[in-house]
């Protein structure tokens, strides 16, 4: 199969005409336009800084959907005992550097090179791309980040620094997406990690029918917060599922 270089507009080929391993052009940029496309195309970037812009539509693709959120045993204990405080969008910056900083197995160096991050800042100042916040006290220990298109959120990395802290960000987001009529979160590559939390795959054709069906409905753009009294009615919630 043919791995197709990008033009100058932001356009790219079918999903469908990707490689087995989900490689499907390489080349174009990180230009906002660009990025939303491919996101609503059901495509996303991922290289490093040793190679072109590389962008891929995994076949199958991992989601969580609303429903199927499983929360541990243990974790329901941190969060009855109110052992972090979670937030949105207070610091987006802090969470993508972060993601950059985290140690992967097996992985040199990081995806989330200073250009991506340039990128998706863009993005969340223009009320696309958003963060979760974990806090200990003061101190940030663990988030995630991603891009909302439609009513489905494509999570991009997460990080933590003390003991289940992305989990429970990632349990306070999905509640908070389910109460706003998301239909699921795009985990895009499968981990150990995502699937214990409830995520599975799915084929591609059926993520692309999704994500269009999700799309007949205005993105939720702008700041993502916590309504009055929505926290502790997510925190009961998560504790009882």
């Amino acid at each position: 199969m043919v791995v197709y270089r990008l033009i100058k507009e932001p356009v790219f080929p079918h999903p469908s005409e990707a490689e087995s391993d989900g490689l499907l052009a390489v080349g174009g940029d990180l230009s906002p336009e660009r990025l939303l496309t491919a996101y609503a195309s059901g495509i996303f970037p991922w290289y490093d800084d040793q190679s072109p812009i590389l962008w891929w539509s995994l076949d199958p693709r991992l989601v969580l959907f609303m429903n199927r959120l499983y929360v541990s045993k243990r974790l329901k204990r941190r969060i009855r005992k109110d052992r972090y405080t979670v937030t949105m969008d207070e610091a987006f910056e802090r969470v993508i550097s972060n993601c950059a900083g985290k140690y992967r197995p097996g992985q040199m160096g990081t995806w989330i090179i200073p250009e991506m991050q340039e990128a998706y800042i863009r993005l969340h100042k223009l009320g696309f791309a958003h963060s979760v916040e974990v806090w200990d006290g003061s101190d940030l220990v663990g988030g995630l980040y991603g891009v909302s298109i439609g009513r489905f959120f494509s999570g991009e990395s997460m990080f933590f620094l003390k003991a289940d802290a992305s989990k429970y960000g990632f349990a306070f987001l999905v509640r908070f997406l389910a109460h706003r009529d998301f239909d699921f979160v795009d985990c895009q590559q499968p981990t150990d990690h995502l699937k214990s939390l409830g995520a599975v795959e799915i084929a591609r054709d059926d993520f692309l029918k999704m994500i269009r069906q999700s799309q007949e409905h205005p993105a939720m753009r702008g700041k993502w917060e916590f309504s009055r009294g929505e926290y502790e009615l997510i925190r009961e919630e998560l504790c009882k599922s």
